[in-house]
């Protein structure tokens, strides 16, 4: 890549992110949105995530809950930031220092890692993962304001050391639990077709769009359609 076209690319993101500060009554009224709803999630998940967590410890030694630091936001001057996100543990305590041995049968091309049959997953884990239920802890970074229910999903730093300027581009908004991508395409794609339906996500967002990806990934958590 040339510095016209790194520079070009930089200007991109620099209008995307100015056209998003803009928007005060969208990202009010979203902000409010995502602290009533997270709030009234955690309150309904309360006692259930107690029987999950206890269920989830009965099967496999470790804490049930699992956390990893992800990318959040870009800032205005273009640094990262970051931040701990948290779920339901899935895989055996041990996943993170398997996952080397697996990197040659990763599934998915660019800066991402899937496998359908990943041995490191749990007989809960596969359940609670083909319903999306092991996300529900994120909603806890929702109402902080780390997250958000609707944006493209937070990556892991190494991942975002992979990135290319225009992936960097799906960082200019706040990362969420749900997205244009997951009522989509979801599991079915690559890293270049994710990238390609947070652009479309983040170039035409507005309430009525958001609302219709919520609604669209509750049919998902349902079915478990997509899942992986």
């Amino acid at each position: 890549m040339d510095r016209r076209e790194g520079a070009g690319r930089y200007r991109a993101m620099q209008s995307i992110m100015d056209w998003d500060c803009s928007r005060l009554a969208y990202r009010t009224v979203k902000r409010a949105f995502d602290i009533v709803f997270s709030g009234c999630v955690l309150a309904v998940i309360a006692v259930p995530s107690l029987v999950l967590a206890a269920a989830i410890r009965l099967e496999s030694e470790g804490n049930p809950f699992y956390s990893q630091i992800r990318v959040g936001q870009t800032h205005r001057d273009g640094s990262l930031s970051t931040f701990r996100m948290w779920k339901f543990r899935s895989m055996y305590k041990d996943a993170d220092e398997r996952l080397a041995e697996l990197r040659e049968q990763n599934e998915i091309a660019g800066a991402m890692f899937k496998m359908r049959e990943d041995p490191r997953v749990t007989k809960i884990g596969r359940f609670i993962r083909k319903h999306s239920i092991d996300e529900f802890p994120q909603f806890l970074n929702v109402f902080l304001g780390q997250m958000s229910v609707v944006g493209p999903r937070p990556p892991l730093p190494n991942e975002v050391a992979e990135y290319t300027e225009n992936d960097l581009q799906r960082l200019v908004v706040k990362p969420g639990i749900t997205g244009w991508w997951q009522v989509t395409d979801r599991s079915d794609t690559d890293f270049d077709g994710m990238l390609r339906r947070d652009l479309e996500y983040i170039s035409t967002r507005s309430v009525g769009t958001d609302l219709k990806i919520i609604a669209l990934t509750v049919i998902e958590v349902i079915s478990g359609n997509g899942a992986c």
